[in-house]
């Protein structure tokens, strides 16, 4: 079962403009988890999850287990191994349950939404 970052790159926290100018911190966070992710993690991106609020915004996904929405990071390489890192936990996980003990740093105070995995009937 393929376990998915989907990476919102639209997301824009204040200041955006001045940091990399022509690039969104979205796109900024997206390839610092594409480059990060192993290729038993597979990434996409998609434009807007509805979080702005809450930006930079990803959600971890797989089949039939729970998934998650996060948010609230910086487009940093330690956000993006963190996330990475969590991704790779919940696909180990046959639930996507990762107990908090194992949670990287880097994620604690960033889950936003966690949704059960769709009815199979």
């Amino acid at each position: 079962m393929t376990t998915w970052i989907t990476i919102c790159d639209t997301c824009k926290r204040d200041g955006w403009e001045t940091r990399a100018p022509g690039q969104t911190d979205g796109e900024r966070l997206a390839a610092l988890i594409e480059t990060a992710a192993p290729e038993e993690i597979r990434t996409r991106r998609i434009s807007c999850l509805m979080g702005c609020s809450e930006g930079c915004n990803i959600a971890i996904q797989a089949e039939g287990k729970l998934s998650y929405t996060l948010g609230r990071f910086e487009p940093a390489p330690d956000a993006a191994e963190a996330i990475v890192d969590y991704a790779a936990r919940h696909a180990q996980s046959d639930t996507g349950v990762v107990p908090y003990r194992d949670w990287p740093q880097g994620v604690k105070g960033h889950f936003v939404t966690r949704h059960p995995p769709l009815p199979t009937e």
